[in-house]
């Protein structure tokens, strides 16, 4: 029989990808609205799921407590939980749970940044509509980056995978995407949020982070006039043809140096070694462009000195090789 924080997990997983099957559906009218509503939905659920695994699984630490009025009028020291008016407890809404875990450490800020982006157009939605094509394409942003985090916690937390699922968002240009974002008219609301979202995603942009308050997204199509032009996509196919990378892209892509990454490794691992184990494994995942790319001094000369660097995706599949240090709570 599955724990109780486990059957939340299930359903918060089940609420994300419903939210980004509606949001890829072609032609859906209602797409950023019903998104957002199911992604705090399977947000929540995480995050009650987490708390529950935090708490022996007992219910009544996600219930609210509050005072009553005795008969003489003054309130009672006793809490009592508060009920709706069906006479079920009410629990701790997201926004707590979220606040109480980024204090604990155990939820990333930017995460739960992008989380209030989320209400605030889940709040909005009900008072109007979101039209305008620029406001459209940082929506996009916006969900990129709740898929993104929402896989992440599930892997720290719960150390589950999602690539099952294929949580990410359908880019917009295969949608309604505009090619040109000047001289679009924002009206108030639409203007405010933007104001809101900008405040929150200012300097919180980390290469290094695996979570973000927004994804950037930049997708160009180039018509080509020949009717056989080919295709592109990352293949590790030798024979297929090359697409070369700028050095400011490259780094951009893989900002870590071999110290960097063991130094994350030592302060994310408590049986960590910088052994000859280490060395395979970091030398295997290097050469797989997810995680690793090799830059030679002399580009053209393969024998010339060479230097690694590692997105930080890399530390995914190295939770799979070391035990994670367990996140020690702090009294206050």
């Amino acid at each position: 029989m599955k724990s109780r924080s486990k059957e939340l997990l299930d359903r918060a997983i089940s609420a994300m990808v419903a939210a980004i099957e509606i949001y890829n559906k072609p032609g859906f009218p209602y797409r950023t609205e019903s998104f957002t509503i199911l992604a705090i939905n399977g947000w929540e659920l995480l995050l009650k799921a987490k708390w529950l695994a935090d708490h022996r699984n007992q219910e009544r630490s996600l219930y609210v407590r509050e005072t009553r009025e005795n008969a003489d009028g003054k309130k009672s020291k006793k809490k009592y939980v508060k009920r709706t008016d069906a006479g079920n407890p009410f629990t701790h809404s997201l926004s707590r749970l979220a606040k109480k875990l980024v204090e604990e450490e155990k939820l990333d800020s930017r995460a739960w940044q992008n989380i209030q982006l989320l209400l605030e157009l889940r709040d909005s939605a009900v008072h109007f509509y979101n039209q305008s094509p620029a406001f459209r394409v940082r929506l996009q942003e916006i969900g990129a980056a709740c898929a993104k985090n929402f896989a992440t916690a599930v892997h720290d937390w719960f150390d589950r995978e999602l690539t099952e699922f294929e949580l990410h968002l359908m880019p917009l240009a295969f949608v309604d995407l505009p090619s040109n974002m000047d001289g679009f008219l924002l009206n108030a609301e639409e203007k405010n949020f933007l104001s809101f979202l900008e405040e929150l995603d200012k300097n919180q942009a980390d290469p290094e982070s695996p979570y973000s308050v927004t994804v950037n997204i930049e997708l160009k199509f180039t018509r080509s006039k020949a009717k056989d032009a080919l295709t592109a996509q990352l293949t590790n196919d030798p024979n297929a043809p090359a697409v070369r990378l700028t050095d400011e892209q490259i780094r951009e892509r893989y900002p870590w140096n071999y110290q960097k990454l063991t130094g994350e490794c030592v302060k994310r691992y408590s049986d960590f070694k910088q052994d000859k184990a280490y060395h395979t494994i970091r030398k295997g995942l290097q050469t797989d462009f997810r995680f690793g790319a090799i830059r030679f001094l002399d580009p053209g000369n393969p024998k010339s000195a060479k230097k690694p660097f590692f997105n930080p995706n890399i530390m995914n599949e190295l939770d799979k090789h070391y035990a994670k240090k367990r996140l020690i709570r702090r009294e206050k």
